[in-house]
């Protein structure tokens, strides 16, 4: 929300609460329930505060009229001051002093009179042709359509608004932008009993507008102004640019030391985790890379099923799940079937922490000791036998590989699905060898 939005919802809201929390000075009637009717002959000669789900003047209010409810009507007459807060606030009779309201949908019908200030945050904001406004109009709020007659001045912060009113003093908005193309409020409140109109992102004023002092506005370029719509002076303002959140490009040097920090933490990683194979699974390690030399195209094929077969795999879990759950619950075994979801839970779970792992580190530390060992291997036989240097040496040329601009990405894609391959044909080969009896 801009400076000026802001601004305007604190003090709103702030003028709104501070006189809810007064402490009335002398008498005062107090009513609360789920519908509140003050009937047209009935007259009320002190303050009245009023909750209720619903609630409906037709009568006179002689003092101030304080009521908190969802769907408040105002048909009848307060001679004080009228301060408001529901969802739906409607406004068809007089306010002879200032009103203070805040809601979802606020509405001043034809007839509608307020006698000093109106002061409203909400939703949308609503003022017809006919209705009058004494004094000065301040709104905060998402959208507004002023088509009555304001005496003084208009303050306004929203994300849309169209004038088409007469204002007799100065006009000040702060209104977004046409392109934002922010939603009407009617496309998601659906729970208010008065129709919401749809109002035009952006400031628009119309033809028959009038503006008798000055109009300042803030937005990025001219707006269509009618001619002889503003007697005054026309301002407009820039919006206020917050240059300490303008992300600025970085520098082609930060670029590339970004780039090489990144490389750095690819290596340091992989290496960890590819030493940590050699010296706990060695021979989980040495049959991977023996498939994957002697079946490389075979490894490539199968690790594409694999990839496949993964989220065929917690599909399937996800289904027996419910379908178990569902069944035992019917037959009201219900030890079963908080079993099955636990069992369930805790199977995605290692299915998914071990795809995660050996697909994001697993195949490359698998190919990086493969490359370090016939590297090594053509100049240091050795060497290349070694435990730690083959290992060290494959994580740097895997990290490069997998980190070269544009094509890096697809790198990383075939390691992953040669080292799932390799994966694939060894586990089928270990479940196929035949279990020995002993004599």
């Amino acid at each position: 929300m801009k400076t000026i939005q802001r601004i305007l919802a604190i003090f709103t809201l702030a003028a709104i609460l501070s006189l809810t929390i007064v402490t009335p000075a002398l008498a005062f009637d107090g009513r609360a329930g789920d519908v509140i009717v003050i009937k047209t002959d009935e007259v009320i000669n002190d303050d009245l505060y009023v909750t209720a789900d619903e609630f409906t003047l037709d009568g006179t209010i002689k003092g101030d009229l304080v009521v908190f409810g969802s769907y408040i009507v105002i048909n009848g007459t307060v001679e004080g001051d009228l301060i408001a807060a529901g969802n739906t606030i409607v406004i068809t009779g007089t306010v002879k002093d200032d009103a203070r309201i805040a809601g979802a949908a606020l509405q001043l019908d034809e007839k509608a009179v307020i006698g000093g200030d109106l002061v409203s945050a909400g939703a949308s904001l609503e003022v017809k042709d006919g209705s009058t406004v004494g004094n000065d109009v301040v709104f905060a709020g998402a959208q507004g359509l002023l088509a009555g007659s304001i005496e003084r001045n208009l303050m306004v912060g929203a994300g849309a608004l169209e004038l088409r009113g007469e204002v007799g003093g100065n006009v000040q908005a702060e209104v977004g932008e046409a392109e934002e193309g922010s939603p009407s409020p009617s496309m998601y409140m659906g729970d208010t009993k008065v129709s919401i109109p749809n109002v035009k992102p952006g400031l628009t004023v119309a033809d028959s507008a009038k503006i008798k002092g000055d109009f300042t506005y803030t937005q990025s370029a001219d707006i269509d102004l009618p001619s002889s719509v503003v007697d005054g002076k026309v301002t407009r303002n820039e919006p206020a640019v917050d240059e300490e959140n303008i992300p600025t490009p970085p520098t082609a040097g930060e670029t590339a030391l970004t780039w090489v920090f990144d490389l750095l933490r690819k290596i340091v990683t992989l290496a960890i985790f590819g030493l940590l194979l050699v010296w706990l699974a060695p021979a989980f390690l040495k049959g991977l890379s023996e498939k994957l030399q002697a079946q490389p195209v075979p490894s490539f094929g199968w690790g594409v099923v694999a990839y496949a077969a993964f989220f065929f795999a917690l599909l399937l879990i996800v289904v027996a799940m419910t379908v178990g759950g569902i069944l035992f619950g019917i037959i009201s075994l219900g030890g079963i079937t908080a079993t099955i979801i636990w069992v369930g839970i805790l199977a995605l779970f290692a299915l998914t922490l071990g795809f995660v792992l050996f697909t994001g580190f697993g195949a490359q530390a698998l190919v990086a000791w493969m490359s370090g060992k016939w590297i090594l291997g053509r100049f240091n036989p050795a060497l290349a036998e070694h435990k730690v240097w083959p290992m060290l040496l494959g994580v740097v040329i895997v990290g490069l590989l997998v980190k070269l601009p544009f094509v890096g990405w697809l790198i990383g894609f075939l390691i992953m699905f040669f080292g799932l391959g390799a994966l694939w044909l060894w586990s089928r080969e270990l479940t196929k060898k035949p279990v020995v009896s002993e004599a």
